[in-house]
């Protein structure tokens, strides 16, 4: 049985090694790792495809070709995009297409969570703050553009991981980070930059938490862009342990040893 994981996340990561790892040890399972390599490359024992599936004529034509008898979808909770292209190319060529994303962040108390839904709702809703903090990831040029001329807005700082196709409006600064991030680190960033609002995708996980815990410390106002809505999947997952369980089940017919111990009693 071959698994195609759509990855680039960290659980994606870990997910393909535990795969890989037991379906070498029982020689049922082989985990095809792909991401899109726009931020970092990382290494797996795995085979690995990066950059898509346009070199190789589409999804579909790739599932084919390459004997894909399912789809593991570990994608960021964004990456709408691909995740709707791994639903439709899975009907297409008759394979089930499972989903793991990891759950969303949920309010604390001191937290001042706003959603937003989209670019005009984002504008409508950063009217009146002096100098956002952009951490939501890619955006357009017209957008920043469209944040900068708000009457409220003195400055914008736009932090990503991957660099920008485009010149920088005036007033907007970039800075290029990859999380984890630290807490302390981020409360400096906030205080030196005199930022009294954050913008930010409500990605789940740890690595990139430490920003709004600083928030709630400084009572930050946080704008969470709203996870968008996929398509179904045969079957879906925000726990890495069962998703790797029900995959080596289904897929594999291969047990972990507290499955084989189990069985055994």
């Amino acid at each position: 049985m071959k698994i195609l994981l759509l990855g680039g996340t960290a659980d994606a990561r870990r997910l393909a090694d535990a795969l890989h790892q037991a379906g070498t040890l029982q020689n049922k399972l082989k985990v095809v790792y792909s991401l899109a390599g726009l931020v970092r490359v990382p290494k797996v024992d795995c085979e690995l495809v990066v950059g898509g599936f346009t070199q190789f004529g589409g999804l579909a034509t790739y599932l084919r070709e390459n004997g894909i008898g399912a789809i593991l979808d570990v994608t960021h909770p964004y990456a709408q995009t691909m995740s709707t292209k791994a639903v439709n190319a899975a009907r297409e060529v008759d394979i089930p297409c499972w989903r793991f994303h990891r759950p969303a962040w949920q309010a604390q108390q001191g937290d001042l969570w706003s959603e937003y839904q989209s670019d005009a709702d984002l504008l409508t809703q950063l009217d009146g703050f002096r100098v956002p903090l952009l951490s939501a990831g890619q955006m357009s040029e017209d957008l920043l553009t469209n944040i900068i001329q708000l009457p409220s807005v003195e400055r914008v700082v736009w932090r990503t991981a991957v660099a920008p196709k485009f010149a920088m409006p005036e007033g907007i600064e970039w800075l290029k980070a990859i999380g984890p991030f630290a807490l302390e680190d981020e409360q400096q960033l906030l205080r030196e930059q005199g930022i009294d609002v954050i913008v930010s995708k409500n990605s789940g996980g740890s690595a990139t938490y430490s920003k709004l815990e600083a928030a709630r410390e400084m009572s930050i106002p946080v704008l969470l862009h709203r996870r968008p809505i996929l398509p179904e999947v045969d079957r879906e997952f925000n726990d890495t342990q069962d998703c790797l369980q029900a995959c080596l089940a289904a897929w594999g017919n291969i047990h972990s040893k507290n499955q084989q111990k189990d069985s055994q009693q």
